[in-house]
C-alpha cells in the first residue's frame, strides 16, 4: 500500500488498544466528547470549545499526552534499551514490534496538531540527525 493511499476498514475491524477504555471512560474526556458530539451533530461548538478552553493545563487532553512523554523518557538509558533488544526472546520482541508500529506516526500527528506542520517537520528532521550523531552501542 502507498503511503498516500486509503485503506478503508470496517468499523467492526477496529480494535482497541489495551486501556484506551479507562482512558475514554476517564470524567476529564467529557469536554472532548461534547465537543465530539456538537461536530457530529453540526450544532454550535461554541460552548463546548469554551468549557475546554477553561480547563486547567493538568485537566487537558494534551497534558495526558506530554505527561505520558514525560514519564516514558524521564531516565531513558539508550544502554539498557540495548542490551534489552538483544536479550530479548523472539516472541517478547514481535510483541514490543506490534507496541510501537505506529508510534511514530502518532508522534508525528501530535506534534503536527500541536506545533503546525513545518515545526513538526523541522523537530523530527533535527531529531533524526541528532540521534544519528549519537555514539552507536550496538
Amino acid at each position: 500500500m502507498e503511503n498516500d493511499e486509503i485503506k478503508r476498514v470496517r468499523v467492526s475491524d477496529l480494535r482497541e488498544e489495551a486501556g484506551a477504555e479507562d482512558l475514554i471512560d476517564s470524567p476529564a474526556m467529557e469536554p472532548y466528547f461534547r465537543l465530539a458530539q456538537a461536530i457530529l451533530e453540526g450544532s454550535s461548538i461554541k460552548e463546548a470549545v469554551g468549557a475546554i478552553a477553561a480547563l486547567p493545563l493538568e485537566e487537558r487532553y494534551l497534558w495526558r499526552v506530554v505527561s505520558a512523554l514525560k514519564w516514558g523518557f524521564a531516565d531513558f538509558d539508550s544502554v539498557n534499551v540495548t542490551i534489552d533488544r538483544k536479550t530479548l526472546r523472539p516472541e517478547d520482541r514481535g510483541r514490543i514490534a506490534e507496541l510501537i508500529q505506529h508510534r511514530p506516526v502518532q508522534f508525528c500527528l501530535f506534534l503536527k496538531a500541536l506545533l503546525g506542520e513545518g515545526a513538526m517537520e523541522q523537530m523530527m528532521l533535527q531529531a533524526i540527525e541528532v540521534a544519528k550523531g549519537v555514539r552507536k552501542t550496538s
